[in-house]
C-alpha cells in the first residue's frame, strides 16, 4: 500500500506502508491493505504510520483530509500541531 502525506509546505512521508491510523472527525480509524475507498476529514490528533519494514512514524496534526483509492492513501494535512 502506498502513502503520501503532504502539508502546504512540504512532503512528510512518501512510501510503502502496512497501515496508517488517523484521527478522523468521527473518531480514529486504521487503514490497512484493501481498505474500501473513502474520503474523510481529519481532526486534531496523532497520525501513526507503520511502514513496510515495521518502523513507526508518528506526527500530530491539527486538521486535514484523507483519501483512499486502490491501496493508495493520500493525507492532505492543513497544519501540523505544535
Amino acid at each position: 500500500m502506498q502513502l503520501v502525506a503532504l502539508t502546504p509546505e512540504k512532503e512528510l512521508y512518501n512510501g510503502d506502508i502496512k497501515s496508517v491510523k488517523v484521527p478522523a472527525v468521527g473518531g480514529q480509524f486504521e487503514i490497512l491493505n484493501g481498505h474500501a475507498p473513502i474520503v474523510a476529514a481529519l481532526a486534531a490528533g496523532e497520525v501513526r504510520i507503520l511502514d513496510s519494514d515495521d518502523n513507526r512514524v508518528v506526527f500530530n496534526i491539527e486538521k486535514g483530509f484523507v483519501e483512499v483509492i486502490n491501496n493508495e492513501v493520500s493525507l492532505l494535512i492543513q497544519s501540523l500541531a505544535e
